[in-house]
């Protein structure tokens, strides 16, 4: 049976930490595996934990890269599933988790700390065993990344919108 300290914890942390994962993967059924994963690789070090949240993420971020790394494996379909229709808002959404997972996963990993989470640059730095100062200069460039991935549409709608002007 696992230690009831760590039952409490998994409890309570739960949603938070599969947010996180989330967004570090774009895909809540990969989240989930991340997460266990996670879980399990943190239930026989419980006790000599001094910081269970910055571990886990630690161990998520680096699972992911591991991923990546990995080659890619797609299954094609013949036929495209439907699509209903989709407001606005979740349009753009979407638009920005599909540029989020365009990133590298450290970027990816460092914007969804730092911003998302509303962690400190040093608070993200300690979690991914970088520096204050690799932070700052990778969300920098991710923000970079992102404006060029999402505005393009934006001024294509634009100009669309003012009549082509």
């Amino acid at each position: 049976m696992p230690d009831e300290d760590f039952q409490s914890f998994v409890e309570q942390r739960y949603t938070a930490l599969l947010r996180t994962a989330y967004l570090l993967c774009g895909s809540h059924d990969r989240a989930e595996d991340v997460l266990q994963n996670a879980l399990a690789a943190a239930l026989p070090k419980w006790r000599r934990m001094d910081h269970p949240d910055a571990y886990l993420r630690r161990v998520m971020v680096n699972q992911l890269a591991n991923d990546w790394r990995r080659p890619i494996r797609e299954i094609v379909t013949a036929v495209l599933p439907e699509r209903a229709a989709r407001d606005a808002a979740i349009e753009e959404r979407d638009e920005l988790w599909t540029a989020l997972r365009r990133l590298p996963v450290r970027m990816r990993a460092v914007l969804v700390l730092r911003y998302w989470e509303d962690r400190s640059e040093q608070e993200t730095a300690e979690i991914l065993g970088v520096s204050a100062g690799t932070v700052k200069s990778t969300a920098s460039r991710g923000l970079a990344r992102l404006r060029e991935l999402v505005e393009p549409r934006l001024s294509s709608d634009l100009s669309t919108v003012n009549g082509g002007n």
